[in-house]
Parts: C-alpha cells; sequence; structure tokens
C-alpha cells in the first residue's frame, strides 16, 4: 500500500433501521372525515359513527389496514382498535377483502418499527381466526409478508405498549412472532408449515411437538 492511501470502509448496513413512511394515507384519510370513526368526549373511547355490522368493508379494512403504520395517537389508536372491531364483526364479508390486506401487513412489519410490528402480528393473528379459510387463503402471500421476522424472531427486544382487543400491554417481539407463526400454521392448512420452515428456516412445528 502506497504511504498516504486512505483506505475508505465499507458502508454500514443497518439491517435493523426503522423504516417509517413519510406520508400516512389513514391519517390524512381521517383528517378528511372519510372514516366512520371518533373519539368520545368523555373517558376517551372509540366509538363508530356508523353500525359497524353494516359498512362496506371492502372499501374500509383496507383503508384501516394501512393506519398499522401509525405510530402517534389517535391515529394509532383509531386503526387498530378500527380493525379489531371489523375483525370482530366482520364473518364472511372478511374472506373477499385479503388481498387488499397483504400490502398493508407487509408495510407495516418491513417499517421495522418494534411497537408497529407487535401491533400488526396480533392483527394478524386476529385476521386469521376471524373466518373459514382465511388462514389458508394468506398461504401464498407468506413469501411477501414474513421474510422481515427472520432479522427479529431471536431478538429480544421489548415491543412498547401496543393495543390488544382494547388492552394496554407490553410484549417480547420475538415471542410475539413465535406465537404469530405458531397460529399461521394451525389454521393455515396442511401447506402452511413447509412455507413458514422456507422463509424462516430456525421454525420448529407446534403441531408435531
Amino acid at each position: 500500500m502506497q504511504k498516504g492511501t486512505c483506505v475508505i470502509p465499507p458502508l454500514k448496513c443497518d439491517a435493523y433501521k426503522e423504516n417509517l413512511p413519510k406520508h400516512q394515507k389513514f391519517k390524512t384519510n381521517y383528517k378528511r372525515g372519510n372514516l366512520p370513526i371518533a373519539m368520545t368526549s368523555k373517558g376517551g373511547k372509540v366509538t363508530w359513527k356508523a353500525d359497524v355490522n353494516k359498512i362496506d368493508f371492502h372499501y374500509y379494512l383496507p383503508m384501516f389496514f394501512e393506519g398499522l403504520t401509525e405510530t402517534e395517537n389517535p391515529y394509532k389508536l383509531f386503526a387498530q382498535q378500527g380493525i379489531h372491531d371489523m375483525l370482530e364483526h366482520g364473518g364472511p364479508k372478511i374472506f373477499p377483502c385479503i388481498p387488499q390486506l397483504i400490502i398493508p401487513i407487509k408495510d407495516a412489519i418491513k417499517t421495522k418499527n418494534k411497537e408497529v410490528m407487535c401491533a400488526t402480528l396480533r392483527v394478524l393473528q386476529h385476521l386469521v381466526k376471524s373466518g373459514d379459510m382465511i388462514g389458508e387463503a394468506l398461504v401464498p402471500y407468506y413469501r411477501q409478508i414474513l421474510p422481515t421476522l427472520s432479522l427479529f424472531k431471536e431478538k429480544n427486544v421489548n415491543c412498547g405498549d401496543g393495543i390488544d382487543y382494547s388492552q394496554l400491554r407490553g410484549d417480547n417481539l420475538a415471542d410475539v412472532i413465535n406465537e404469530t407463526l405458531e397460529v399461521l400454521e394451525r389454521y393455515g392448512g396442511e401447506d402452511a408449515f413447509i412455507n413458514i420452515k422456507y422463509i424462516l428456516p430456525t421454525y420448529e412445528s407446534c403441531m408435531m411437538n
């Protein structure tokens, strides 16, 4: 090496760097009055301005899923509570919406924000359990929504407070990931495990133990 030669180190690759979107569609839609949800003046509880059983799920459910990347209240609260309420009451209206939910789920997990990821994984668990055949229908989308989880599956980090059926709690992200993978396997049919294993090789079946 010649005298005075400067060696530049390789660029740092931060695989865990958060990547939150700069523009939040859900927040914009709420401010425009496009969402039938609000906060009560007393108690600060989320309330619907329309009958959740009668709203257009094909239109509103993907819109609420876009709010999974929200980290600011009340938008985060509106999005998460709205999703859980719709999944609770949607029944057969949920299944036709699945293709429209994949990109919002993928985008939320790819933020690598621990709180966002935990909330999204809880929503994914609820989605799988909310209707017949939904678990099986999600299997072809595993390659889109699961890869980022491999970074955090064995990493013990607290994901902060997230809403889960209206209750706030703190969770370990790795535990929530493994719990979600088990739910996907149990409800995903015979092809679920092999598809999960392909993307996350360290995953062990919960059905064979």
